[in-house]
């Protein structure tokens, strides 16, 4: 299995790619991964200029000899690609499946939108670098390579989900990109952010006409908080409630997911 790896927002250093080539040379046999050394460039805070990046995005995804797509890392960067990408994938990117998390929502859902292959939010490349991230990155590999169940996130029920950060839900809102989500469970998380902007992003999320019809909401570790000046009193857990209820759908519980080693999988649709 040939598993191609582009960075559409933030670069990585090569030595976290060679790490990568050896975890995935020592645990999984048969997996060649293939990374664009376009993940390495630097434009800023951008790993390329945007035609580079969506170059390299268009060029893996339509190439019938890589199976995945797992991307390198998040940051900010992929939205800005999608109108120069997405027209141009062929049939062959319809055979692929794509992995990734935070800033990567924006790919993932747009792709999710169009039906092209399958999109999963989970660990990246990016994640060795975290303390642990071994972990995150095998369970990545796990799933991608041969679809391993205990990687996914263990509240995925009969209905289909989807998974994404929240700031990169919120800014797909009102756009063509976002998917459809009706009778989905809606998984969200997120990071670095104060609360006064989590709960401004959740008013956002419970009143998106796009989002109507949503069978149901979890919330994800909301991780590196922010300080509130002055203090933020509602705890996050009758926040999400009090949302939920606005918006007019159950709040069905934790989830298994964030910015962090534990991140684990969520397919777009059914599991």
């Amino acid at each position: 299995m040939r598993i191609g790896v582009v960075a559409p927002a933030k670069s990585i250093d090569p030595a976290l790619a060679d790490s990568a080539r050896v975890l995935a040379a020592n645990r999984f046999p048969g997996v060649e991964l293939v990374i664009d050394p376009q993940c390495y460039l630097s434009d800023g805070h951008f790993a390329g200029p945007d035609a580079t990046r969506a170059d390299a995005f268009v060029a893996m995804a339509n190439d019938p000899a890589i199976d995945a797509i797992w991307f390198a890392r998040g940051g900010y960067g992929s939205g800005r690609i999608l109108a120069a990408a997405l027209p141009r994938l062929t049939k062959a990117a319809e055979r692929k499946t794509y992995m990734g998390y935070s800033d990567m929502g924006f790919l993932l859902g747009a792709l999710y939108a169009r039906r092209l292959g399958r999109v999963a939010h989970g660990p990246m490349l990016g994640d060795l670098a975290r303390e642990g991230g071994g972990a995150a990155a095998a369970r990545a590999l796990a799933w991608l390579a041969r679809g391993d169940r205990s990687s996914l996130e263990g509240g995925l029920g009969t209905r289909p989900a989807a998974a994404f950060n929240l700031a990169i839900l919120a800014a797909l809102c009102g756009t063509p990109w976002l998917p459809d989500l009706a009778d989905h469970v809606l998984l969200v998380e997120d990071v670095s952010e104060p609360l006064y902007r989590v709960d401004r992003l959740l008013f956002q999320l419970a009143h998106a006409t796009q989002l109507k019809g949503v069978a149901g909401v979890r919330l994800g570790r909301v991780s590196d908080i922010q300080p509130n000046d002055p203090p933020w009193r509602e705890p996050l857990d009758m926040m999400i409630r009090r949302w939920c209820a606005e918006m007019g759908v159950p709040y069905l519980g934790p989830a298994d997911i964030g910015h962090d080693v534990d991140n684990k999988v969520v397919p777009f649709g059914l599991a």
